[in-house]
């Protein structure tokens, strides 16, 4: 099969994904914007852990976990040691305020504004499910003018972290709001528990990645189509409009 003919195809999964789909939900961080962009996730999460020692806790969190670069995976590793203690609590609050702050000034992914504004347009419903704050999903897409958009179907995490994603809970939930099919729905996501979370919904996965890693990585959770930008995507809704 020749190169070109490989592209034809991937195109043709691609267009069919998009146009098939009546019901869409977003990953927050990452399809829609970069909440935490360049060092900052890996500064919020010094600081978990920072406040973690002065809690004299220090001894919670191995050597190698106490340079985890991701918030979101030192917060787990505490509910998994502490489930639904008032520590997990505390550090969640934390973090929900770094979001809201960093929502403020977030960086907008290229071209999902259009893309998200030309779905609502078409009448495609559209979801936000996420591991993130929905306050700081919500904040982040009101300062855009995105919020009449997905309102009110913004869903994210909750206290009960054992629902995040990879389960389904966000999906599901954003699922039973919109009345939504499984089968007449596209999720689309940058990380493997999307990936994992979709399959478990049984919805469709468009997989999001800026670089090739991201790429690779999805690729191995088993996604099938996966786009660097958004610009193909917006292209394909425009023979719809």
């Amino acid at each position: 099969m020749t190169a070109e003919t490989e592209k034809a195809k991937e195109t043709e999964k691609l267009r069919r994904l998009i146009t098939e789909a009546r019901f869409v939900l977003f990953d927050f961080d990452g399809p829609i914007c970069r909440l935490f962009p360049g060092e900052t996730a890996k500064q919020v999460a010094k600081e978990q852990v920072r406040w973690l020692e002065k809690e004299g806790l220090r001894g919670l969190l191995t050597k190698e976990e106490r340079t985890e670069p991701d918030p979101q995976v030192v917060l787990r590793t505490v509910d998994r040691r502490h489930p639904d203690s008032d520590l997990v609590f505390e550090l969640e609050k934390r973090l929900t305020l770094e979001e809201l702050k960093a929502a403020k000034s977030a960086f907008p992914t290229a071209h999902v504004d259009p893309l998200i504004r030309t779905w609502h347009a078409l009448g495609v419903r559209l979801a936000v499910a996420t591991n993130n704050s929905p306050l700081a999903a919500t904040r982040y897409l009101t300062t855009r003018g995105l919020a009449e958009c997905f309102a009110p179907h913004i869903y994210g995490r909750t206290q009960d972290l054992s629902l995040l994603k990879p389960h389904p809970h966000c999906l599901n939930r954003a699922l039973n709001a919109l009345g939504a099919e499984p089968s007449e729905t596209l999720m689309i996501g940058d990380q493997p528990t999307d990936v994992e979370a979709a399959n478990s919904a049984g919805v469709h996965f468009l997989g999001y990645a800026r670089n090739e890693d991201k790429k690779e990585e999805l690729r191995d959770a088993g996604a099938k189509v996966i786009v660097e930008e958004f610009k193909s995507v917006l292209k394909i809704l425009g023979g719809r409009v």
